[in-house]
């Protein structure tokens, strides 16, 4: 529970030892980290990690469709004069938001039997940090993981920045990701050169030893010295001195959808493409066919749109001999597309593990039974996010651990702590109620006030209850003249009215 010096210590060492295998194998570090990010920029992960944050967005492929039509050579072309109707449908963002809302929509409370230690936990969930911490829900399941760097701000105060998932190319030392070698960060920036803008890559490579940076150039990866080729996690200030300083542990946080890391558009885009695509076809065909074609006998010498000029105009059609007009009615199949429309919206929220609140009529006043049964694939999903949070969180409180016993030499690694996450599902608020006051005397005050629908903060509720019973036995003590309620107010030792 430390933290080292730069540049002395074995992570130097470790980092010496990277750059040493890689001469053996012909390849300096910076080859390395060139050879990673090629890999990662072609990768399908990172092409995902963009497509979710796309489709969020509720710009899908839709947008992009042009109308064609097979030409006399038998060729499609670009047709412009057809309705080119793009309705995009944005089920992706509702399912994403339901996910995070339901997760994460409110405070997740930090219990701990340490007040200390609880009001330092306080000092870190602050409502910026909820804010956050909603936001990483977000994009965790758009990207299928987000990432946190842990960093000190200008003021020296412990900080969490919420990285872009795209940029963070992760190193990890074990197969089930939960141990991180290294991070390579690769970003753009806006610099400006005199009155012209222009975009600077840059490359970060970040582990226990400190950070490198590089800016990216025409001849390859060129040392950043602007901003500090090489430098410790961060610095802290002895006696007037600066001290390099590292963290034991690569200060990144990987924050998970699933143990995958797969973000929900990898599941449901195919539906939801397709559904985007039928509803803009009906809306095409309802804007373009008419009601019924005209089937002209004998006037196949009559220019089709002087015909179609003087029905519009004049509301006549003009025959002679035995020529004839007639109509031919055009019929959309509307059971057929009706059908197929609701099957693919029921997959979409079947396979995206959401609720469709248009799909089932659960009454005005529904049971927690079928609130439950209706929320089951959700809850199952947040449940599983959940266990990848937990995970994550245990990240950060060794970060908060560390920080605080460097800082106040108070080692709190060995207290019990736990992170609830509040669901937030609509509840039958009566029969829970109901259910806490028949388990009073079985279970302890802090269960059941922690399982009330009204309360969000247990910590906060508990010490009102106390101060509300301490207040309650003050005001009986003053009833009895200033004697406790178990004295005895006569003096003969009775305890109370005499009979």
């Amino acid at each position: 529970m430390s933290l080292s010096l730069w540049p002395n210590g074995e992570q130097q060492r470790e980092l010496e030892n990277i750059i040493i295998r890689g001469a053996r194998t012909a390849a300096t570090l910076e080859q390395i980290i060139q050879l990673e990010i090629g890999d990662w920029r072609k990768s399908d992960k990172r092409k995902w990690m963009e497509i979710g944050e796309r489709y969020y967005r509720n710009k899908t492929d839709i947008n992009d469709r042009q109308r064609t039509a097979i030409s006399a050579s038998g060729a499609k072309e670009i047709v412009g004069n057809l309705a080119n109707n793009k309705l995009a449908n944005a089920f992706v963002r509702k399912l994403v938001d339901q996910k995070t809302g339901y997760l994460l929509g409110k405070p997740l409370s930090v219990q701990t039997d340490k007040t200390a230690y609880a009001d330092e936990w306080k000092e870190i969930f602050k409502p910026d940090m909820f804010r956050r911490l909603q936001s990483t829900g977000k994009q965790a399941v758009n990207a299928g993981v987000a990432w946190w760097f842990v960093h000190y701000d200008d003021a020296g105060t412990l900080s969490f920045r919420k990285m872009k998932s795209p940029e963070i190319i992760p190193l990890w030392a074990d197969e089930a990701h939960t141990i991180l070698d290294a991070v390579i960060r690769d970003y753009e920036v806006i610099v400006y050169e005199g009155l012209q803008r222009k975009t600077v890559r840059k490359i970060e490579w970040w582990d226990t030893s400190g950070v490198r940076r590089y800016v990216a150039g025409g001849t390859g990866l060129i040392p950043d010295v602007e901003a500090g080729a090489v430098s410790s996690h961060f610095t802290v200030k002895v006696d007037d001195k600066e001290h390099g300083m590292n963290w034991e542990r690569v200060p990144f946080i990987a924050w998970k959808y699933n143990e995958e890391e797969q973000p929900l558009v990898e599941i449901i885009k195919s539906l939801v493409d397709d559904y985007d695509r039928n509803k803009s076809d009906n809306s095409n065909n309802l804007e373009d066919l008419p009601d019924a074609i005209f089937k002209v006998k004998n006037f196949s010498g009559t220019d089709p749109s002087a015909f179609r000029k003087n029905l519009a105009i004049y509301r006549t059609a003009f025959v002679d001999g035995d020529g004839d007009v007639d109509t031919v009615n055009l019929h959309i199949n509307v059971e057929a597309y009706k059908t197929h429309q609701e099957q693919a919206r029921k997959d979409i929220y079947e396979f995206g593990r959401g609720v469709d609140t248009q799909g089932v009529d659960i009454g005005s006043a529904p049971s927690g039974i079928a609130l439950k049964f209706l929320y089951s694939d959700l809850d199952l999903d947040a449940s599983m996010m959940e266990t990848e949070f937990q995970a994550s969180l245990e990240q950060l409180r060794w970060f908060v651990d560390t920080h605080l016993y460097n800082s106040t030499k108070v080692d709190y690694s060995g207290e019990d702590l736990s992170f609830i996450f509040n669901k937030d599902m609509p509840i039958d608020e009566t029969a829970i109620i109901t259910a806490i006051k028949d388990s009073v005397g079985i279970l302890s005050d802090e269960t059941l006030v922690a399982q009330h629908p009204w309360v969000k903060d247990v910590l906060a509720e508990l010490e009102r209850i106390k101060k509300q019973k301490e207040e309650a036995l003050k005001r009986m003590a003053d009833g009895y003249g200033g004697l406790k309620p178990d004295s005895d107010p006569d003096g003969d030792g009775g305890g109370g009215d005499d009979e």
